[in-house]
This record gives structure tokens, C-alpha cells and sequence, in this order.
């Protein structure tokens, strides 16, 4: 039997999962860990890195049941961009800058009218461009940027290389590299402000699915499994993001297919069959893991308010002396959304934790409000708090609708459909669209990206087959939501839409 590890760092779970052949789950371990705001920057310590990998590495060991010495290969994922930068000596020169920061407002608009292409603020060009417009002192000494999975899979076989899908949320790319034409105009715009560098030296070696990414190290074992127990000599298949591994593990790589990935952030993708007409601040252009167009509407706040507030009222469970597992919390207060009115009791709420470009708030603040002849009940504060997570994207996804793009087919994954029906029932409402969840959604990336491994093993067959092959058998349920329940949807919407004005005046004054 086969043994291929996935690994990604989310945003608050480092999650590690063996897989056989099949694509199979054989064991799986995690561990819990949240970034620091430092500084005015939300950032992750290496150390806090590598002693969460090694965590969750050991859960899953101890979930195997036995000491692992030998992997057939390994994937390595993580939370989409950011910025980490390196000097010539292998050092980290400031903190990893993840993408929650939102601190590139004035170089995303910059380069996104010098390149004449979408730059959000999460993507690693932004924030070095960023960096050299604060003259920032230690952007003379770069050597190397690259993204969290990149630097993972650097440390772990010594290659400077990243995936596609991660490669295009670091710079726009085009026939399965990064976009030359573009490369120039970006270098003369860092020697406009003295800095005498040449941008694609600096980036990682673009990867499509399936190519060698390189060996595990004697070194990168000892990180791995600090016992010794594993052996190096493991294939890597390219590092990807949260993005691209979201994609595979929904079997959404093809033409006209898309899949939401739903968690701390929420992202929903679609496969292009052509470019966007334009271009567009709330429309990230990227590639799927084989190098094909994807759209991507991205909110940086999804369910860490939902998750605030969950932990609130298991607070209040144990003071009355109920210990309640997690999982059967989430479910009640799910489930019991159903029972809310049409109007959800004249209930709003943001769950802004940080900034939301989509909808042009640079910085957040969670905020509940309500109107005084509404019902506050347990149904209608839930409902809102669903609702308010798909607020964002919502608004994302008017745009490609404007475009024509065309959807057969979404998959949802991630913690927010682990309860059945509630969450892939208020998606379909928000996107106005079939959602399919497969038995496995709550895997998400770092199942996707031993599936990627996986892959790196085969030979002959294209990604897009190979999925298909795979997930033929896979055990799945589609949501279509009412129009009774769109209806109730499109309602919150015009009272979110009209409360925006307020939560941007509260992160002005708060902030």
C-alpha cells in the first residue's frame, strides 16, 4: 500500500492526512494555532511553523497506529501569498506578512494600473511593492520571496520552486509562468523608486501539477519527524495554496466548474473558458493547479466570527455545568437557523475581523446591529451570522454574473458545510447555484494536496482525467436552495448592502 501525506497550514489548524493509492484516508492528526497581530501586521513565527507541522505530523503518526518510516511522496500546502522574504544567507528579514494584512492598498492600486491586471493586496508583488514604497530597509537585501507552502517545501527538499496555482497569487502568470511582459514594466517601476532588482530572479520556479518538485531531505525528515523514524527519499509534488488544493479536493479543475472553499477566509473559484472582459479590484485572476484561468472571489472574513461566537455560548454551557462537544454545538446552532423569520428579526451583522477590499474597508471591526421592531431570537442571530459570512463573496460573484461566466457545476469544502445541509443550503442561496458537498468536504486542502502527491506518482494522464477517475465512486449530496429561501437571502442583502456605510464609519472611528 501506498502512503502519500498531505500537509497544509490554514489559518488556525496545521491539519496533516495519509492517503493510500485510492485517494483513501488512512490517518489523520492536526494541530490548533492563530497568527499575532504584531506591530500593526498579522504574522505567524517560523518557530510556531515548524513546531505546529511537527504537532500535527505526530497526531497523525499516533492516528496511523505505528512509527511511519518511509512516504511515497508528500504535498505541501498553505494559506494563500503573503510575504516572506529572504537575504542571500537564508534569513528571514521581517516577519511573515500573511494574507489577512491589508496594509497594500496604495501598491495593489499601483501596479494594478501599471500592469493593467487585478493586483489584490494579499499577493506577495504587492506587498514587496508595498515595501519599497514605505523604503522599507530591507528591501536592498532580498534574495528570494515566496509564499508559506513555498518555504515549507524549500526547507523540506532544498527546491526553490511553487506550484502554479500558489505562483499566480504571487504574480500574474501566463503560459505556465510568470508573465515576462509584466515582469518588465514591474522593474521599471522598482527603479523609479531606486531599487535595482529584477523581479523574476527573485520568485520561485513555476511548477504544473504532476512535474517533480524534488526529494525529502535528510533535513527535511528531521523537520517532519524529529524522532528519525522517517526516512528522506519521499517525492514532492509542487507546493500549492489553500486555492489550488481547494480545486482538487472538489474535482473542480475543469472548464465551467467551481468550488467554494469555505473557512477562516472563504473563496469561490470558476474555471474560465475565456479572460474577463476587464479588469476588476474584486476579481483575482489565478490558474488551477494544470495552469488553466480561474476567477476567484475572495473574502478574507468567513467564519472566525461564526466560530467567536460559538465559543461564547460554550462558555455559557459550561458555567451552567454542561460540557458539550464541539461538533455537536456547531450542529445545534446550525441547524436551528432553519427556524428563523424572512426578515431574520431585522438582524445585520459584519464579520469583518479584518479588512475587506471586496467591499472597500481596509481595516475591520465585528459588528452586530438590529432594528428595534425586530425579533432577536437564537434562529434569526444565527441565520444573520451564516448569512453575514456570505455577505462578501456574494457580492464578488454579481460581478462574474455581469461577465456572462458560465457555472455548471460547484463544489463546496471546508468546516462550513461539515453540518448537512445548512451551510451548502444558505451557499446556494447567496450564489444562486446547485452546491455540492462530497462526504469529505471537511478534509479540504490538505486532503487536496496529497491528492496532488498522489498524482506526482502517476504518469500518461492529465490531471482532469485523473480526478475524474477518482472522484467517479465519490459519495456526495446537492443542496439547491428554495426560491422562498433566495428570496430570504436577496432580503438580508439589501439590508447588509445598506448598513455598510455604518460598519465603515465604526472602523474609522474604532480604528
Amino acid at each position: 500500500m501506498k502512503k502519500i501525506l498531505g500537509i497544509e497550514l490554514g489559518s488556525t489548524r496545521i491539519k496533516s492526512v495519509l492517503i493510500d493509492e485510492s485517494g483513501a484516508v488512512i490517518a489523520q492528526g492536526s494541530h490548533d494555532w492563530e497568527n499575532q497581530l504584531e506591530n500593526g501586521l498579522w504574522t505567524y513565527s517560523l518557530e510556531a511553523v515548524w513546531s505546529g507541522i511537527q504537532a500535527s505530523y505526530g497526531a497523525m503518526c499516533q492516528s496511523y497506529g505505528e512509527p511511519i518510516a518511509h512516504l511515497d511522496a508528500i504535498g505541501i500546502s498553505a494559506m494563500m501569498h503573503g510575504y516572506l522574504a529572504f537575504d542571500k544567507n537564508d534569513n528571514l528579514l521581517v516577519p511573515f506578512r500573511t494574507w489577512r494584512n491589508t496594509n497594500t492598498a496604495k501598491s495593489a492600486e499601483e501596479l494594478t494600473r501599471a500592469l493593467g491586471f487585478n493586483m489584490p493586496q494579499r499577493w506577495s508583488g504587492s506587498h514587496f511593492y508595498q515595501a519599497v514604497l514605505n523604503g522599507e530597509e530591507h528591501v536592498k537585501d532580498v534574495t528570494f520571496l515566496t509564499t508559506l507552502a513555498g518555504y515549507v517545501h524549500w526547507m523540506l527538499t532544498g527546491e526553490r520552486v511553487l506550484g502554479i496555482g500558489d505562483a499566480s497569487g504571487m504574480f500574474p502568470v501566463l503560459n505556465g509562468d510568470y508573465d515576462k511582459d509584466r515582469i518588465k514594466i514591474y522593474n521599471s517601476l522598482l527603479k523609479e523608486h531606486g531599487v535595482d532588482a529584477d523581479l523574476y530572479s527573485l520568485l520561485p520556479k513555476v511548477l504544473l501539477a504532476g512535474e517533480d518538485a524534488g526529494h525529502l531531505s535528510e533535513s527535511g525528515a528531521l523537520l517532519l519527524d524529529p524522532t528519525g523514524t522517517l526516512k528522506a527519499g519521499a517525492l514532492l509534488c509542487p507546493p500549492e495554496g489553500d486555492a489550488g488544493t481547494g480545486m482538487t479536493a472538489t474535482n473542480a479543475v475543469r472548464v465551467r466548474t467551481g468550488n467554494v472553499s469555505a473557512g477562516t477566509s472563504a473563496f469561490a473559484m470558476v474555471v474560465l473558458e475565456r479572460p474577463l472582459s476587464k479588469v476588476n479590484e474584486m476579481i483575482d485572476v489565478v490558474a488551477t493547479p494544470s495552469g488553466a484561468l480561474v476567477a476567484m472571489v475572495h473574502a478574507n472574513n468567513f467564519t472566525s466570527e461564526i466560530n467567536s461566537w460559538t465559543n461564547l455560548f460554550e462558555e455559557l454551557l459550561n458555567l451552567a455545568g454542561v460540557n458539550m462537544p464541539k461538533g455537536k454545538l456547531y450542529d445545534i446552532l446550525y441547524e436551528v437557523s432553519a427556524k428563523s423569520d424572512f426578515d431574520l428579526g431585522g438582524v445585520v451583522g459584519y464579520n469583518f475581523l479584518s479588512g475587506e477590499p471586496i467591499v472597500g474597508m481596509e481595516t475591520g471591526v465585528p459588528l452586530v446591529a438590529r432594528m428595534p421592531w425586530g425579533k432577536l431570537t437564537l434562529a434569526n442571530f444565527m441565520q444573520m451570522q451564516l448569512y453575514s459570512a456570505l455577505g462578501a463573496m456574494s457580492i464578488g460573484m454579481e460581478i462574474l454574473a455581469e461577465e456572462n461566466v458560465q457555472i455548471e457545476a460547484i463544489c463546496g469544502h471546508g468546516g462550513f458545510f461539515k453540518t448537512p445541509f445548512i451551510g451548502a443550503n444558505a451557499m446556494s442561496a447567496a450564489l444562486g447555484a446547485p452546491i455540492t458537498v462530497m462526504k469529505n468536504a471537511g478534509e479540504g486542502g490538505a486532503w487536496g494536496v496529497a491528492l496532488l502527491a498522489l498524482y506526482a506518482t502517476q504518469s500518461g494522464i492529465s490531471l482532469e482525467d485523473f480526478l475524474d477517475a477518482l472522484f467517479a465512486s465519490a459519495e456526495k449530496e446537492t443542496t439547491i436552495a428554495s426560491e422562498a429561501e433566495r428570496e430570504k437571502f436577496a432580503s438580508f442583502m439589501k439590508l447588509y448592502k445598506a448598513g455598510l456605510v455604518v460598519e465603515k464609519r465604526a472602523t474609522e472611528s474604532f480604528n
